[in-house]
């Protein structure tokens, strides 16, 4: 079977695909390479299509496309919330954030901080802290899923070789043009995912019956294990496993839910969201790179349009891969699902299989080629992003007076390092299961503390660098107390709970509600921290929140305590080395790392020129009928949003 997987027609449209996308990556990485502003954020000239594109491409991976199938398969369409929920983040990113990351004029999320606060502790411990998260949630979850489709598409071929090069591929998109080159990848990767998807919906609806005959066979989709011992009284512990709920096709469900309760879902959900969309570089970084904000606005709305069809591309195909393949993929008992998949459970083998058993030779290949584009797509913004934090957060603080070849050489680096890394990380990604509530799992943990300390910075003047340091820290405590409790305790898989030595204060706390516990208390730190200590005077404060946002007047930056103004931290010096005198060798490196231009002195700006560019960067005014135009679109989007919830609650 194995040497059937992929015709050659399968391997002429991969290969095809991967020479379109590196044509696209090298031609448009000759675009904004020699600056820093047009490295990391693309010269802030993106239209809004590659931005709403980008955004929905960072966002959905190939971590998706088997965590999402497999959460179909096992639970119905309930998972689909986590989409329909982004769609109002989204709006709250391009109207509530964006205007005043704009305004403020910062590259990365802790350099907001930084301009808000003072100081540098928050800056770098948030530095740190989405450094760790990149690399053991998005990249390992990353890796983890592409590793399943491609052990299932091609089993001879060795996991760590292609890993490898798919690490790579990305790593040179990243390496070569910064974020111009990742903003259209993604851009056509986007197009690649979603037609490809659609051919395989659409297949699969039609070999299922129907919508409706979906409906009626998934809930009767019990495997064999099940059907053999149902009714049975021979202590066959897994009879009541594999067995659809009722609640399956319903995104509202009981507060006491084991998967998705109410609560969590409405209110925990969101602030995990908050986070994702709003504060997180990956996200943000892509509606900086807009032209304008009318333009990340327009792109957030794409975005959100877009986030409808994964419950249908993705979703709806896991529920089908478990009508037609039940025993495969609805598999009940642990030994049984070792022999299927190798794990305990199989639902995350949905789409894989789907795709290799339901496609004709040719869409096959299309199809293994939308898994690698997505894999490429959140690879390239997860090393992009990353490379930013820690050239413009860390580096620029280890070292002061570094010049721009210096930073964009040590971004370059950054990413290796990355690629290095993550590599290694694969035999621990290859242990993990339960992948989707995983990561939502560990975001829970980490993340409402960060989303409690951006919401304050931004719309309550009152709030300090005391107030919010302590507030993370106390929420860090706390979430890894929570973390290290969870995963103390041995998760066992379905008919076998009754060994589970879980406290219920572990047990019957979700990690949704928890995530609306631990807000609360950051929350009230913060709030009484900041009340208790000096409040920071409102000159520091211009355009740094969401009520000031439009003011003229020009704000004090706040100093490090002890330190001399930073003009050499913002104002990196130029290089001004005579680039024609250079050997070959020398202009080939450069051009690689996309700073030839920088060398041509007579391409220096002057002092107005600069006041100028920067002018026209920060500004956050909008045309009127553009203004209005969103604005429509947005109450329509989040109409359409709430219908569809309401249609399936």
């Amino acid at each position: 079977m194995a040497n059937d997987l992929l015709h050659w027609g399968d391997w002429i449209v991969i290969a095809a695909y991967f020479v379109s996308v590196i044509a696209v990556g090298i031609l448009s990485s000759c675009r904004n390479r020699g600056s820093v502003g047009g490295y990391f954020l693309a010269g802030r000239s993106m239209h809004w299509i590659p931005v709403g594109a980008s955004l929905f491409a960072s966002n959905i991976g190939s971590g998706h496309f088997v965590g999402l199938a497999g959460s179909g398969a096992a639970s119905g369409i309930g998972i689909a919330v986590f989409e329909l929920n982004a769609i109002f983040i989204l709006m709250i990113l391009g109207w509530f954030f964006v205007p005043v990351y704009i305004a403020a004029g910062v590259f990365t999320m802790p350099e907001y901080l930084r301009k808000r606060f003072g100081g540098q502790r928050i800056r770098i411990y948030l530095s740190v802290l989405a450094l760790i998260l990149y690399v053991f949630t998005k990249i390992s979850a990353d890796l983890y899923s592409g590793a399943i489709f491609l052990t299932q598409a091609m089993p001879e071929l060795n996991l760590y070789v292609a890993i490898i090069i798919l690490l790579a591929v990305a790593a040179l998109f990243t390496i070569g043009g910064g974020l111009t080159a990742v903003i259209w990848t993604d851009f056509i990767q986007t197009i690649i995912m979603v037609a490809g998807a659609f051919v395989l919906m659409v297949m699969g609806f039609i070999r299922v019956g129907g919508y409706e005959e979906l409906k009626h066979r998934y809930f009767s989709s019990y495997p064999n294990t099940t059907l053999q011992h149902l009714g049975k009284d021979d202590n066959y512990s897994y009879t009541s496993c594999g067995i659809p709920a009722s609640n399956s096709y319903n995104f509202v469900r009981s507060a006491d839910d084991g998967g998705l309760p109410w609560p969590g879902v409405f209110i925990g959900l969101t602030i995990s969201s908050v986070w994702y969309w709003c504060s997180d570089q990956v996200i943000v970084q892509r509606a900086l790179a807009a032209k304008n904000l009318s333009h990340a606005k327009a792109g957030c709305l794409l975005a959100g349009y877009l986030k409808f069809l994964p419950m249908w591309l993705i979703v709806f195909p896991g529920m089908i891969a478990r009508v037609l393949y039940t025993d495969r993929v609805g598999c009940a008992d642990p030994e049984v699902c070792q022999k299927v998949c190798g794990q305990d459970s199989c639902s995350n083998i949905a789409f894989p299989t789907l795709v290799l058993d339901l496609m004709p030779d040719g869409l096959r290949g299309l199809m293994l080629a939308v898994m690698m584009s997505a894999l490429i797509s959140s690879l390239t913004s997860i090393f992009n992003s990353s490379s930013t934090i820690f050239t413009m957060d860390i580096w620029r603080r280890i070292r002061k007076n570094s010049s721009d070849v210096e930073l964009m050489i040590v971004g370059r680096l950054c990413v290796l390092i990355l690629v290095g890394v993550g590599i290694v990380w694969i035999p621990v990604v290859q242990s993990v299961t339960e992948l989707f509530h995983y990561i939502q799992a560990i975001t829970s943990f980490l993340a409402p503390p960060i989303c409690s300390v951006y919401v304050l910075a931004i719309f309550w003047k009152r709030t300090n660098e005391k107030g919010a340091f302590w507030g993370l820290m106390v929420g860090l405590v706390v979430g890894l107390i929570r973390f290290a409790w969870e995963y103390a305790y041995k998760n066992y898989p379905c008919g076998e709970e009754y060994k589970s030595e879980k406290p219920d204060i572990i047990s019957k706390v979700h990690y949704l509600h928890f995530g609306i516990i631990l807000f609360s208390i950051v929350t009230l730190v913060t709030v009484v921290i900041s009340l208790l200590t000096e409040p920071i005077a409102d000159v520091h404060l211009e355009r740094l929140l969401f009520w000031n946002r439009y003011s003229t007047r020009q704000r004090v930056e706040l100093s490090e305590l002890g330190d001399k103004p930073k003009e050499p931290m913002e104002t990196p010096k130029p290089h001004h080395d005579d680039y024609d005198s250079l050997p070959w060798y020398k202009k080939a490196g450069q051009w690689i790392c996309g700073i030839e231009k920088m060398n041509n002195p007579e391409q220096q700006l002057s002092a107005e020129e600069l006041r100028a560019i920067e002018e026209k960067q920060t500004s956050i005014h909008e045309q009127t009928l553009w203004r209005r135009v969103l604005n429509v679109n947005a109450l329509c989007l989040m109409a359409i949003a709430a219908f569809t919830w309401g249609f399936f609650a």
